[in-house]
């Protein structure tokens, strides 16, 4: 009973859903503490502007040649899940490695930032691609949503444990990656073979018309909002920037699952012309009233909402649709490139532009954004426009089916009413009523 409802609802069986929230969630979560980490060790080793531009762009061009290779090497081996086990463990391994080697010194430090970001991007593409796989366009966005969701809830709780301590850090890392393997080991989840017929080259992705459509929004938004949010956090008091970014990931996280969810029921394409749709209002705040808290307020909540949108859609979801089955790592490499390209801008570039003027900021994103969305108007809708209709009717029997039971309980409730009083006249109308009228009568 409770597993049919749990079908009902989330659309997918729930050890599916349990192996492919562990998959992503797990080597996301992982990620992010690792670069937060490795951020924490980069400001102890004291890297110049330039040091800084060389070593994070070693790492982020390690994600994404990894993410490339990775993407092409899957359709080698065939078997998802077993080169998932490997990685994982290779994981385990590769998160114990600052005990035994000092990072704090430069070079070290390069290198393992390297095999931080090779390592990530090997392994990714592969479980968004099992994802994919184990998923249909009916259910992936919600999925998605519980994903993200999952992401955030962790990292949180991985960030309560955060500290300046290198060696617990990598046990806190091993232990993430251990746990996620030992879960993948018991649950063991269905191999989805990888089959030719499937197979793809990146050049037929990047020339695919629907791809581009949605990947040139992603990438302008992507580029603008990294430096943009850069620049303006500039303008406030440090603690204020960042208490708005905690909520921001707060908001981030809870719309991660709302807008999952709608984006099974009304489909991808709305979701993201109003995540543009809101951000444009949340730059409009700030560009009428710069440097106002409240207008900060307003853009933190607009951005941490838009946020959950394109993570769910742009992350996980539109790129599996897009993909129908066939090299969908590879449309997951290519498609996740903005957002590597935009964490390397704001971590090397934006030192760079941060004293460009507030209202030029605003004026520059304004456009930019307004030239993303364009794209989409053209874009076509990735959940089939028959899954779209049936759930609208779906909907529309529920409503008049609790319209129906509404006006048949109301019926109901007049029916004993009437009964009731119908009793009631009985009790106190005597039967020989009419003679005591008629001799009261006479007596009067």
């Amino acid at each position: 009973m409770l597993k049919k409802a749990f079908v009902d609802k989330i659309g997918a069986y729930p050890k599916v859903t349990v192996v492919n929230v562990i998959l992503v969630a797990n080597a996301l979560i992982w990620y992010f503490y690792a670069f937060s980490f490795l951020m924490e060790v980069a400001e102890g080793v004291g890297l110049s502007n330039s040091e800084t531009l060389v070593v994070w762009g070693t790492k982020f061009l390690g994600v994404a040649i990894a993410a490339l290779f990775g993407s092409f090497f899957i359709y080698r081996l065939k078997r998802r899940l077993t080169f998932l086990r490997y990685w994982m463990l290779a994981g385990v391994i590769l998160s114990l490695t600052p005990i035994a080697f000092d990072i704090t010194e430069l070079p070290v430090f390069t290198l393992f930032l390297l095999l931080v970001g090779v390592y990530f991007g090997l392994g990714v593409p592969v479980c968004l691609g099992y994802f994919a796989a184990t998923t249909e366009a009916r259910n992936r966005s919600r999925l998605g949503g519980i994903t993200f969701l999952s992401v955030f809830v962790g990292f949180f709780l991985l960030s309560t444990m955060a500290t300046s301590d290198i060696t617990l850090n990598s046990g806190i890392l091993a232990a993430c990656k251990a746990i996620g393997l030992v879960f993948l080991l018991l649950l063991k989840p269905e191999e989805k073979q990888i089959g030719q017929s499937g197979h793809v080259s990146f050049v037929s992705v990047i020339k695919s018309r629907p791809f581009l459509l949605y990947f040139v929004p992603w990438g302008m938004f992507s580029i603008v909002n990294s430096l943009a949010f850069t620049i303006v956090g500039k303008f406030f008091p440090s603690d204020f920037f960042h208490s708005s970014i905690i909520v921001e990931n707060v908001l981030s996280g809870i719309f991660a699952i709302v807008f999952g969810f709608l984006g099974d029921y009304i489909g991808r394409k709305r979701l993201t012309v109003t995540g543009f749709a809101l951000l444009g209002l949340g730059y409009a705040s700030l560009g009428l009233l710069p440097g106002n808290i409240y207008a900060w307020c307003l853009y933190t909540a607009v951005d941490g909402i838009a946020w959950g949108c394109f993570f769910t859609i742009f992350l996980i979801t539109i790129w599996g649709d897009l993909a129908q089955g066939k090299s969908s790592e590879k449309y997951y490499a290519i498609g996740s490139m903005p957002y590597l390209v935009s964490n390397f801008l704001r971590i090397s570039i934006g030192t760079y532009i941060g004293e460009v003027p507030q209202s030029a900021v605003f004026s520059f994103a304004s456009v930019f954004l307004f030239l993303a969305v364009l794209p989409l108007m053209y874009a076509p809708e990735t959940l089939p426009e028959k899954t779209i209709r049936e759930r609208e009717l779906k909907s529309y029997i529920e409503k008049a089916q609790k319209e129906a039971e509404k006006t048949q309980n109301t019926r109901t409730k007049d029916e004993q009413r009437e009964k009731e009083n119908d009793d009631l006249e009985i009790e106190v109308i005597p039967e020989d009523f009419e003679e005591k009228l008629k001799e009261a009568e006479q007596y009067y």
